[in-house]
């Protein structure tokens, strides 16, 4: 199945869980384990019915839905459409249980240090290493197969403590399914194989992460992401970073908001959403090194459904050192800023564009950008089958270009009477709406000895005519 750029998508699965299996006592209410097998060597661990019982060895737990598929919007893909058995050293399938101080590890393939399939599992100071690699990358972002912690039901809590993976598809903290809800308060992780994210949601789980530190440093492993069927990731404080190439710091095929966070991507985008699915950032700082700031797009390899992509960001600041602010291919873009501090190299704001996804000659991009009391800089460009709009609001300023190649389907730029808009080249509008006109003079439009020309038909409140800008330079009809 075809892959984004930015994402190597994986799948796995597991099911139903049987029970608990600890290192070392800990505090257990409710059901407790039934019998459990090791999967690191050929003797049983007794069955385990009570808090103090025996160190387990590493723990298998075979998924009582084998050969059942999770929901995935778009049908199946590249992962096959049955969920492999999931391994663990621990792992809690019922009741409530807790634990302090422990340390979990793993070195087997499609083992998880800790792993809850149903019940509730809280742990403060945990240290969990893993080692051993996903026998299947797909499984791994699908079904979160060889995680370091991996909820496939019920609840975990881990307050501080350690997630550390190094193997491949070795994703850090994972939540698989509808009602499967990761809490994570101060914890670090880190996953350093390829494939592997940070901390991820996929079959419309839930994790919600407070001061946490997670990095990533393999290819294609996402320091923030969801996969096929969706998930919620919720993040409040805490530092970002993905260092691989293709790894962006947020892949979205779901809904990711974050809030008071840095997000920092050295390999690729900052961010990527994929499909009808969002990212909103609240005084976060996010930025991308490669390829682009932010891209939104449809690859159609069934891991998101739709086609509008929504970008919202109030306050931080945003950066792309590489490549446009803004990036839409095969897709609608949906873009909102407020009150961000906004930077870009490349001296492109806006992109759309066809690119390696999709239908040639109807896969371009469609983008709306509105800025509210906005500083914004850069061009907006567009070939001939993508639409590029700007919308200018609430003392909004843009210095730049549009469409200078006059190549775009769509470019169309409105501003309200308290923005302005400063021209760097001669540029060309299909629709031109809010200009602010005194006499012969367009006063919330600086020329800059440019001229802008624009569409008569679809700009009917200019009357066809030719007007001076503020600083030299005409609005004309094309």
């Amino acid at each position: 199945m075809k892959r984004s750029a930015s994402l190597r998508i994986s799948s796995l699965a597991l099911a139903a869980g049987l029970g608990l299996s600890a290192c070392g006592a800990a505090s257990t209410t409710g059901t407790t384990a039934a019998a459990v097998t090791t999967a690191a060597s050929s003797s049983a661990v007794a069955s385990t019915t009570t808090a103090a019982s025996s160190a387990a060895s590493t723990a298998a737990v075979t998924a009582s839905t084998s050969g059942t598929t999770a929901a995935a919007p778009g049908g199946t893909g590249g992962g096959g459409s049955t969920q492999a058995t999931a391994y663990g050293t621990q792992v809690v399938g019922s009741g409530t249980s807790s634990a302090s101080g422990r340390t979990y590890t793993a070195s087997a393939k499609d083992t998880s240090g800790v792993l809850v399939t149903g019940g509730s599992l809280t742990l403060t100071d945990a240290t969990v290493k893993t080692t051993g690699s996903s026998s299947s990358s797909d499984q791994s972002s699908f079904y979160g197969l060889d995680a370091g912690v991996l909820a496939k039901g019920g609840s975990l809590a881990l307050s501080g403590g350690s997630v550390a993976t190094t193997g491949d598809g070795a994703n850090g903290v994972f939540a698989y399914g509808s009602g499967t809800v990761v809490t994570l308060d101060g914890t670090t992780v880190t996953a350093t194989g390829k494939y592997a994210h940070g901390i991820m949601a996929s079959g419309s789980g839930t994790i919600k992460a407070t001061d946490v530190t997670a990095s990533t440093t393999g290819s294609n492993g996402a320091v923030i992401a969801t996969d096929r069927g969706g998930g919620t990731i919720a993040v409040d404080g805490g530092t970002y970073s993905s260092a691989g190439t293709d790894s962006p710091g947020i892949y979205s095929t779901g809904t990711i908001t974050v809030k008071g966070a840095t997000v920092k991507a050295t390999g690729a985008e900052a961010a990527v959403i994929e499909g009808s699915n969002s990212i909103a950032l609240t005084d976060t700082s996010l930025g991308g090194a490669k390829k682009a700031g932010v891209m939104i797009y449809q690859s159609f390899s069934g891991d998101a459904s739709g086609s509008t992509g929504t970008f919202t960001m109030t306050g931080g600041s945003l950066s792309a050192a590489a490549g446009p602010l803004f990036l839409v291919t095969n897709a609608t873009g949906v873009i909102t800023l407020s009150g961000v501090t906004a930077s870009e190299t490349s001296g492109i704001l806006l992109q759309a564009a066809a690119g390696q996804w999709g239908t040639s000659g109807s896969n371009g991009g469609t983008a709306t950008v509105t800025a509210v009391g906005q500083k914004l800089t850069g061009s907006v460009v567009a070939d001939k089958i993508s639409s590029v709009t700007l919308k200018l609001t609430k003392a909004s300023t843009w210095t730049g270009a549009i469409d200078t190649a006059n190549t775009a389907k769509v470019a169309a730029v409105s501003l309200d009477a308290t923005s302005s808009w400063t021209v760097t080249a001669d540029s060309y509008v299909t629709s031109l709406t809010g200009a602010v006109i005194s006499g012969s003079t367009v006063t919330n439009i600086v020329g800059n000895g440019h001229t802008v020309h624009y569409d008569a038909a679809t700009s009917t409140a200019l009357g066809g005519k030719t007007y001076t800008l503020s600083g030299g330079g005409t609005l004309s009809p094309a």
